[in-house]
């Protein structure tokens, strides 16, 4: 039920997805008002002389109803605006004064046009205008009764005006209770779509404090380690491949990756062109980390040697991977205000990146450091003292297989 009540909704207001919150909301308000108007043509007809008011409602209900299919199908909703603003101006005005002005209950109407009209401006020149229009317009008829008490048409009983005050001030508040939750749900979905967007750019505890503090503390971690990867001879297989092909390729891999990252425990930092980083130890900081970037980085090379034998296979062209990983202290913040970006710095960071340049395709290569923190749980083999760009001589394992399957170490609190 709840399923069939929410593709009903987005088929008759538009998919959230696709379609502007301004967009939504425009199309449920017009549909609404078109009901209103229809439903209040039903009412006029248990009551005597009303076939201008009859008429009136009927007109109006269909322009509402032109203004709905032109903006959910033909997306014109933007132009639509004021002629909107215009018509339930002059719908009000002549409603009241054909429903005994202020002895009637059609006047109550102009609150939610009010706030209809205020939710859809975008500007706030427009918003003022909108205010003061519908302050002049609402307070004529009552200005007219004062006046001019004959252009007011009053009713043919008192019957008559208990039907309609009590109906009209009953439709007026489920009208505006149905604006209400309609409103708040396309606000719930921008949020919830907003939500989604934030977490794709940072962790969930950072992205939860960056909205409550509009900052981001940086943070220092004692150990964590850093995964690098980087595609073996991407120059040359790029110029072979069309640019579609090329993003496919990578998207293809670099969403598996995500995936094993994420499973891992691990944090994905960026992706700079082919090369990936991800980081485990943050930002909750945990004593598993280097257990967990290993564990991934083997199932990424079983994944990577597994699609070069598909491409032999198929006589196509292959990428291979080199993945280093180094573990050490370093420090994780948010930098930027117009674009956010989590990142991580230190020593640490770079020589993880010396260890995946001075690795091998299809090879785990990891540090000193790392090693002393995964010996116990996976065979590795020295490769010995290896010069790293700007580091020197520095000692180098290669991991070959898990090598036992005890428990992973626990969460540190």
């Amino acid at each position: 039920m709840k399923q069939f009540f929410g593709n009903a909704v987005t088929g008759l207001f538009g998919d959230s997805r696709k379609f502007q919150l301004e967009h939504r909301l425009f199309n449920t308000i017009s549909l609404l008002n078109a009901a209103a108007n229809f439903g209040g043509a039903i009412t006029l007809r248990m009551m005597a002389n009303t076939q201008y008011l009859l008429f009136l409602q009927l007109a109006s209900g269909l322009l509402f109803l032109v203004f709905y299919f032109l903006s959910r199908f033909r997306g014109r909703y933007r132009q639509l605006y004021w002629p909107m603003v215009i018509l339930m101006l002059v719908f009000l005005f002549a409603n009241t004064l054909g429903n005994a002005g202020a002895s009637g209950g059609a006047h109550y109407y102009f609150i939610p046009a009010l706030s209809i009209a205020i939710i859809l401006s975008n500007r706030v020149g427009t918003t003022i205008t909108v205010i003061a229009l519908f302050c002049i317009v609402a307070g004529t008829p009552f200005l007219l009764e004062q006046m001019r008490p004959e252009w007011i048409t009053q009713y043919a009983s008192p019957t008559d005006r208990l039907i309609d005050v009590s109906s009209n001030f009953l439709f007026v508040q489920i009208f505006t209770g149905i604006l209400i939750v309609v409103l708040t749900k396309n606000l719930n979905q921008e949020r919830a779509k907003s939500d989604k967007l934030l977490l794709n750019i940072l962790p969930e505890e950072v992205a939860a404090e960056l909205k409550r503090d509009d900052f981001v503390k940086p943070l220092y971690y004692e150990n964590a380690s850093v995964l690098f990867t980087d595609m073996v001879g991407f120059t040359q297989i790029s110029e072979k491949l069309s640019p579609q092909e090329l993003i496919g390729e990578l998207d293809q891999c670099f969403s598996f990756f995500d995936q094993v990252v994420k499973r891992n425990n691990l944090e994905k930092i960026k992706t700079i062109g082919d090369a990936y980083m991800a980081v485990g130890g943050i930002p909750v900081a945990n004593n598993s980390h280097a257990i967990d970037c290993v564990n991934a980085a083997l199932e990424i090379q079983e994944y990577m040697q597994r699609m070069m034998e598909t491409k032999k296979a198929a006589n196509e062209p292959y990428w291979q991977l080199r993945l280093g990983i180094n573990s050490g202290p370093l420090v994780a913040g948010v930098i930027g205000r117009e674009k956010f970006a989590y990142d991580v710095w230190g020593d640490t960071v770079n020589t993880a990146s010396r260890f995946e340049s001075a690795g091998a395709a299809g090879q785990v290569n990891i540090s000193g450091s790392t090693f002393e923190q995964v010996k116990d749980y996976f065979d590795c083999e020295y490769r010995g003292k290896i010069t790293a760009k700007g580091k020197g001589e520095v000692e180098m394992y290669f991991v070959n297989r898990l090598k036992t399957r005890g428990s992973v170490l626990p969460l540190v609190p």
